[in-house]
């Protein structure tokens, strides 16, 4: 299944690209960047923005801020993920507090989950 996206959505994914989080820019510039198999950030998909996207993996990782531990941010986080996933894509998650005191064991997971969903050389 093709990758559908919002339009209307495109100039709100440049301006969070202009606006990261001290987490995210710390994920993209020092590693997701530098990955040998392309990332792309703040990606439009469907009335959503990941994080981050990988499309040979299938995979979208996103970071979450204190708003996703509330009862409304986890309903919403599952909502979204229930329709992203009938892309064929995989959602996973880490808080922003993973990246600032694990953030080794953060890239190694991402490493791992992209070996495991990673599907040829082409």
């Amino acid at each position: 299944m093709s990758l559908t996206y919002n339009k209307k959505l495109i100039p709100y994914a440049k301006e969070l690209r202009h606006n990261m989080t001290k987490q995210e820019k710390h994920l993209w510039y020092d590693f997701l960047c530098n990955y040998p198999i392309r990332f792309q950030r703040q990606k439009t998909i469907d009335n959503y923005i990941a994080d981050f996207y990988c499309s040979k993996a299938k995979l979208i990782i996103e970071l979450d801020g204190s708003q996703h531990y509330t009862e409304e941010g986890e309903e919403y986080d599952q909502i979204r993920t229930d329709i992203l996933e009938r892309y064929g894509l995989e959602v996973i998650r880490f808080s922003n507090a993973d990246v600032d005191k694990n953030f080794v064991g953060v890239c190694e997971a991402i490493d791992e989950k992209v070996k495991q969903r990673k599907i040829g050389d082409s």
